[in-house]
């Protein structure tokens, strides 16, 4: 297994020359709250500068790359981006003149990878062409499992540009089959994780049914996903894990199947997300920071992640945390972002948090403005503290906290209901203050609060009328 990162050890993740504190369940902070949360954001911005390259060009045409769609383009790749890190960076071109048909490409330090428009990267649909297994997290669960199809490890500097296309392909290949015949081994891997299990022995892959993230950076610093047309991805789209300062900007993402996300920030860190337009069929973007017991032993959060200017045509939560947020969230702020109706799907609701009883983590401070749009499909703002869509998860009750949520602006127009925090007993929702929203063509105009202490409503109007608590 890889060696545990600096910021591990240390109990935190550095960013710009910052010491930020590990999340924990049960967590002192200490600092005194600013007067607005919101007065954080520019110091955030500030820390977020995406990575420049020399001025270097490595044609992957020229390793022998073809644009038919038929040739394997995958050493093509894997020679260019070799040469390019090795002459101290640079820029790997896809040039804008057809497909280039591959297997998973593995970034390198001070690389761009660029796909001129007309260009596109195709990925190869055999299953084979993801192996050797990689060190990865699946479903914030660390395990060694097929690669990614983009996937970095341990590098600095790196980035996909556009305009061009990348396409994971993925309906051509097994991956959606997984889905069916996954069970045996998501189970297997929860209990190892509970067991302890050393990561180096859980092995999946070949002969196995845990189907991989299309872009992962794992341990990454500086990062730049822009201008591109992402597609067609078997997983998660853009996957940072344990990364810092991350820009995803102009980006479009379609995806449809199950387990499609658009953006997973998960226990990174100085992340800004922008401009992007998320036409997916699942969460468009969604905090995570790892799941239940093996989420807790590696204790990384997701803090300092700002989500602006997008726009949500798919499925499930537009701005999203969890449900694997055992790691912890922390000031996760989300403003100027619009839901409109799909092609395929509506939103299944505009903001939404879900955990359980066994996650553990503190989700403290997620702060939403100026949302708005419609139709959600099942609710406005949503709180589950009782979410359990693929089972509860394994090892023991560790209850989670929610707290110090805040949503201003929200601008609901058709969906079941407006308002819904559904607390667990054992651990009530705390601090929400939701404010100048309003809620229209609801079907029952209800805000149902359960088991949540300190909720305020403000300036809120349900079908015409005002909500005060």
């Amino acid at each position: 297994m890889p060696s545990r990162r600096d910021f591990l050890r240390t109990g935190g993740v550095v960013a710009g020359g910052l010491l930020l504190p590990s999340l924990r369940a049960g967590a002192s902070y200490g600092s005194a709250a600013a007067a607005s949360p919101w007065d954080q954001v520019p110091a955030i911005l500030a820390r977020i500068t995406p990575p420049t390259f020399p001025d270097r060009t490595f044609d992957i045409t020229d390793y022998g790359a073809k644009p038919d769609n038929t040739t394997d383009c995958t050493p093509a790749f894997r020679n260019a981006i070799a040469a390019c890190n090795a002459a101290g960076g640079g820029t790997v071109l896809v040039p804008g003149t057809g497909k280039f048909r591959t297997g998973k490409i593995h970034l390198l330090s001070n690389v761009n990878l660029h796909v001129n428009a007309g260009g596109t990267i195709r990925f190869r649909s055999d299953a084979g062409s993801y192996l050797p297994v990689v060190f990865t997290r699946w479903q914030g669960i660390e395990c060694y499992n097929y690669s990614p199809f983009i996937y970095a490890y341990g590098q600095t500097n790196v980035a996909l540009t556009g305009p061009g296309t990348i396409d994971g392909n993925a309906a051509a290949g097994p991956w959606f089959g997984f889905d069916d015949q996954r069970g045996p081994d998501w189970d297997r891997l929860q209990q190892m994780a509970v067991d302890g299990v050393p990561v180096d022995q859980r092995r999946f892959g070949d002969g196995h049914y845990l189907k991989p993230n299309m872009i992962q950076f794992y341990d990454c610093a500086n990062i730049l996903v822009e201008d591109l047309n992402i597609r067609n991805p078997a997983m998660w789209t853009i996957h940072p894990v344990l990364s810092r300062n991350v820009t995803v900007r102009n980006v479009k993402v379609y995806s449809r199947g199950a387990m499609v996300d658009g953006c997973d920030p998960e226990s990174s860190a100085d992340v800004h997300i922008t401009g992007c337009t998320f036409d997916t069929g699942d969460d468009g973007t969604v905090i995570k920071s790892g799941r239940d017991t093996d989420g807790r032993r590696v204790g990384v959060p997701s803090e300092n992640i700002v989500i602006e200017n997008n726009t949500y045509l798919g499925r499930w939560g537009a701005i999203t945390v969890g449900s694997e947020m055992s790691g912890g969230v922390r000031n996760v702020f989300a403003r100027d972002n619009r839901i409109q109706a799909g092609s395929s799907y509506h939103s299944f609701y505009a903001v939404y948090i879900k955990t359980n009883n066994r996650r553990g983590g503190v989700v403290d401070g997620v702060h939403v403005r100026n949302l708005t749009g419609g139709p959600c499909d099942r609710g406005g703002f949503y709180i589950d503290m009782n979410y359990s869509l693929t089972g509860p998860g394994y090892g023991p009750i560790v209850n989670p906290t929610i707290q110090n949520i805040t949503v201003d602006g929200l601008v609901i127009d058709t969906s079941p209901y407006s308002i819904k925090l559904s607390g667990s007993s054992a651990s009530h929702i705390r601090n929400v203050a939701v404010s100048n929203s309003t809620f229209t063509h609801m079907d029952s105009g209800s805000v149902s609060i359960s088991n949540a202490d300190n909720v305020t409503l403000t300036n809120v109007q349900v079908n015409g009328k005002v909500v005060s608590r």
